[in-house]
């Protein structure tokens, strides 16, 4: 099993380097962040397995991040800490009700830390299962990275891959390009205008490669004009 990624969150370097080493110590990867941006950046671009966050930023509080991370389908199961030196029952309340999993007050002991990411992962982990995705015939397998229809596997790119991963995660839903590059892509990759267009359109193919099916597997993916597109097992 591969190593779990967190993400620091905090303003204080002294504060990031000590819980950088804490963290590889005991056999994890770390990425920072110093201000709430950076931190969501990481977040969708990196998609760590936890977030240690820091109450107090720069450019928005690490409780607002949490509530919008929270808000948000797509990061809305990554688990969070609260890092901070705030130890009001209020302030571990507020924490609490907009979805943090745990809070460590500053001065933390690092045993305790390294033993509280243990118990949120052990408790996020122990929920997940590996399921494949499926529309009518049409299949993705997460762990085998495999798409088939009617038991025939369709040869797709890493990134259609992913687009269609993304999309059946998500049915019913518009989105417009901006959100699918965020997604699937990450918020820091630069994208010619019709980069997604050329991806739709693979992923389509890609779809319609299997001859005699009942259904026209390239048309869930809907274009919904003026707004985006939309994987959907109703017609337009």
């Amino acid at each position: 099993m591969s190593m779990a990624t967190i993400l620091i969150v905090d303003d204080e370097p002294a504060i990031r380097d000590l819980v950088d080493i804490t963290l590889d110590l005991a056999g994890y990867k770390s990425i920072s962040a110093s201000n709430a941006h950076e931190a969501l950046v990481s977040v969708i671009d990196k998609k760590p397995d936890l977030v240690l966050l820091d109450w107090m930023l720069p450019g928005g509080s690490g409780i607002d991040l949490a509530r919008r991370l929270r808000h948000d389908e797509i990061t809305a199961a990554i688990p969070i800490i609260m890092l901070t030196a705030k130890t009001s029952e209020d302030n571990k309340v507020q924490g609490l009700n907009v979805g943090v999993d745990d809070y460590v007050t500053k001065p933390f002991s690092p045993r305790e830390l390294v033993a509280r990411i243990k118990t949120v992962l052990r408790r996020v982990n122990g929920t997940k299962k590996i399921t494949v995705l499926q529309v009518f015939d049409l299949q993705l397998d997460p762990t085998s990275h495999r798409i088939s229809i009617e038991d025939s596997y369709i040869e797709m790119g890493p990134t259609e891959f992913r687009l269609l991963k993304f999309f059946m995660l998500n049915q019913e839903k518009v989105f417009n390009r901006d959100q699918i590059q965020d997604s699937v892509w990450g918020a820091n990759v630069y994208l010619e205008e019709r980069t997604i267009d050329v991806h739709i359109r693979r992923l389509r193919k890609g779809l319609c490669s299997v001859k005699g099916t009942a259904i026209d597997y390239s048309k869930l993916i809907q274009t919904v004009r003026g707004a985006g597109y939309r994987f959907s097992v109703r017609p337009l």
